[in-house]
């Protein structure tokens, strides 16, 4: 069986610091691969531009993450270069919303509930029929976040200011690194994220990799996992360090006790 203590991240590069610290200082053995890489959009162009001149204009604006602040912020101080503060600011996650505070804004969060789900139960998000609603996120995601506030009746407007790209390696490369390291837990951060991990890896290699436990932060990205056909998940409370590591932790307590 792989190893309890040896983690694999799958964060984007120059993403994965703090959870690796705080996962090596708890006695984990960890090791690093990308199953994301970012990439800037070029622009913003004409129909951005204006959306960004009307930012005052929108009641709601959402950043879907950390990554959407840092690269949508650019594109919003090329007009702003002191933001607006009649819009409700929301953020997805605590990492995102620490972003925010930074350039002074208070922006609202669903909590320990960092998802699409959490976001949408907030009250200020209920009754928005009219109200107008800027989406900052990469490039196809969050769909479902759209549809459900233009089902609400708001006008939504989505600003994609970077695109997520499957990481290329060599046939067998990220098989040959789960077992070199003994890799008994890979966390996955997104259902994209997932599904680069199981693109990556052959029939034959998924099969035997099998013992290894996949760590993700909902239950809606286990669910693609029980799909795809992974038996050993293990579902933390959301993406960020805290909840990896307290379910790292149990995780490995209750395979010591299991041993």
């Amino acid at each position: 069986m792989p190893a309890p203590d040896s983690v694999l991240i799958t964060r984007p590069a120059g993403q994965e610091g703090p959870l690796r610290h705080a996962l090596e200082a708890a006695g984990f053995r960890v090791s690093h691969q990308p199953l994301l890489e970012l990439e800037r959009v070029p622009g913003p162009d004409r129909h951005q531009q204006r959306l960004i001149l009307d930012l005052d204009r929108f009641q709601h604006v959402i950043f879907v993450s950390a990554n959407a602040v840092r690269f949508g912020l650019d594109w919003l101080a090329s007009c702003w270069p002191r933001l607006p503060l009649g819009p409700q600011w929301y953020a997805v996650g605590e990492a995102t919303a620490d972003l925010l505070r930074e350039q002074g804004l208070a922006p609202l969060t669903p909590g320990r509930q960092m998802s699409t789900e959490g976001l949408l139960a907030l009250p200020s998000l209920q009754v928005i029929r009219g109200e107008r609603v800027m989406i900052v996120k990469g490039e196809g995601g969050r769909r479902e976040l759209a549809g459900q506030l233009a089902a609400r009746g708001a006008q939504v407007e989505s600003m994609c200011c970077y695109r997520r790209l499957a990481p290329a390696l060599p046939a067998g490369a990220l098989a040959a690194q789960l077992r070199a390291a003994d890799t008994g837990v890979v966390t996955i951060s997104s259902g994209e994220g997932l599904d680069n991990f199981l693109a990556l890896l052959s029939p034959e290699e998924t099969t035997k990799l099998q013992g290894i436990t996949l760590l993700v932060p909902s239950e809606r990205i286990a669910l693609q996992a029980r799909q795809a056909g992974w038996r050993r998940l293990l579902l933390a409370d959301n993406a960020s360090d805290d909840a990896v590591l307290q379910a790292l932790r149990q995780w490995r307590d209750t395979q010591g006790d299991n041993a």
